[in-house]
């Protein structure tokens, strides 16, 4: 029921908005005047038994309405709104889930191996941002992880990591989906992440967030020389942190 209110409140101020365009535009003021006449005209013919409902002048004056609200950008603005509104609860009501095929439900796989440091050299290095991709295949000294993703299911396996005795940072910067962050035990964790709409799961503590920043830290976090900060940005999805 809330959902109708706020779609009800929406449509009526688009329709006031209309009002006022077609007021402060001459010209659609006098084109709807003209077609508001010429129904009037239409009707009283058919009342008086003259004609019926499909009467010129009744068909030319429901014209001209209809042309002097589709010249108003509110008229379109309502009736998009109208179309997704009636759409999104007919696909509500039914239980189909159009999401099931989605891109943003394509899954990624990230597994991170290491070694210990050797020589460094530049690197540059292309990113997917959908479907279905592994990194990690081979074992490699540990960096600082950066990603940055348009949607899809992402895992980020830090399972088979060896992480160094100070503070290791994983950034993820994500659109839409769902992520998953394996961490082994004995590693120290700081969570901060943000989200438009999503869940987020994290040492047994459940929490929605909306359009919110939450800071959130392991009970061991202070004492371990290992501490591993992830910082997270997603738009919708849910974010999970789990220990392995």
């Amino acid at each position: 029921m809330g959902s109708l209110r706020f779609f009800i409140v929406v449509e009526i101020l688009l329709f006031l908005f209309g009002v006022y365009q077609v007021l402060t535009n001459p010209a659609l003021l006098l084109l709807l005047a003209f077609g508001i006449f010429c129904v009037y005209l239409g009707l009283r013919k058919r009342k008086r038994g003259r004609g019926n409902f499909q009467s010129f002048e009744l068909i030319f004056g429901l014209f001209m309405i209809f042309l002097g609200l589709a010249s108003s950008p509110a008229f379109w603005i309502m009736l998009i709104l109208a179309v997704l509104y009636i759409g999104l609860k007919g696909i509500e009501i039914s239980g189909v889930d159009i999401t099931k095929n989605s891109f943003w439900r394509k899954k990624q796989m990230i597994i991170v191996k290491s070694t210990e440091p050797q020589d460094h050299d530049n690197q540059k290095e292309k990113m997917q941002w959908l479907g279905s991709e592994r990194i990690g295949d081979d074992v490699y000294e540990w960096n600082d992880i950066n990603l940055n993703l348009l949607a899809g299911d992402t895992i980020v396996d830090l399972g088979n990591t060896l992480l160094p005795k100070d503070d290791s940072i994983v950034i993820i910067r994500k659109g839409f989906g769902r992520t998953r962050i394996l961490v082994p035990l004995g590693v120290g964790i700081q969570l901060q992440h943000s989200a438009l709409y999503g869940q987020i799961e994290f040492e047994n503590t459940q929490d929605a967030l909306k359009n919110e920043t939450v800071t959130l830290y392991s009970s061991d976090y202070d004492q371990n020389p290992r501490r591993l900060k992830i910082l997270t940005n997603t738009l919708v999805g849910d974010l999970e942190v789990i220990r392995v």
